[in-house]
């Protein structure tokens, strides 16, 4: 009988362990191998619009762009600003959108409020307001959909997939990194947590509903 209980014990540890082991897999707490667009023969696209004119195409500016706005680190906490675009040391999911955006060109705040003041049919807003209508996401998935270059949502059509693509889910957003798992599926750029071990994750296969993939421009 004790050999049993022995034999049941190391059985159930093995078991917790296996458990313990995937979930700091799945959640990105074990690095996750890269690869990139090279290892799966696929051609990194490059815009042939370059919306800011400094010399760097879209595709390439909104990537690199969301790269150095998270190397500030922001902490996930969300606060309401006058500003609009956060001032200090904080920030969400949209805001990693918003200074991809921002620095590659695009002023999401103020195209956000121009196409809800002419739209207002199509949001569901209230009161507008210039300041925090950009940071919901509800209001970007309208907002991609009616001004950006609409895609697959399908992430095993991983051609389809490229680095500086924004990606919405049912209540998130993030930016595809130029990074793969094993499988072709792309990391993204994101701040979904204060618990985040890391802006860039392999997560798009686990994480929810996908709504939306767009690019800025062709």
């Amino acid at each position: 009988m004790k050999k049993y209980f022995v034999i049941l014990l190391k059985i159930i540890i093995v078991c917790l362990l296996i458990v313990i082991v995937r979930f700091l897999y799945v959640f990105n707490y074990i690095p996750h191998r890269k690869y990139t667009n090279e290892d799966f023969g696929i051609e990194t696209f490059v815009s042939s619009v370059d919306k800011d004119g400094d010399g760097v195409d879209d595709q390439s500016d909104m990537l690199q762009s969301v790269k150095e706005y998270l190397a500030t680190n922001p902490q996930y906490k969300s606060k309401y600003y006058g500003t609009g675009y956060p001032d200090d040391e904080y920030g969400v999911c949209t805001d990693v959108v918003a200074f991809g955006m921002l620095n590659a060109g695009y002023d999401l705040m103020a195209l956000v409020n121009e196409h809800v003041l002419a739209n207002r049919e199509l949001y569901d807003i209230e009161i507008v307001d210039i300041n925090i209508d950009f940071r919901r996401v509800k209001n970007l998935r309208i907002f991609f959909r009616n001004n950006f270059i609409s895609l697959t949502t399908d992430i095993y059509d991983i051609e389809s997939w490229q680095p500086g693509d924004i990606i919405i889910f049912s209540g998130h957003v993030a930016v595809i990194s130029e990074y793969r798992n094993k499988k072709g599926i792309p990391f993204i750029y994101h701040n979904a947590s204060p618990y985040q071990k890391s802006y860039l994750e392999d997560v798009l296969e686990h994480y929810g509903e996908i709504v939306g993939h767009y690019r800025l421009s062709e």
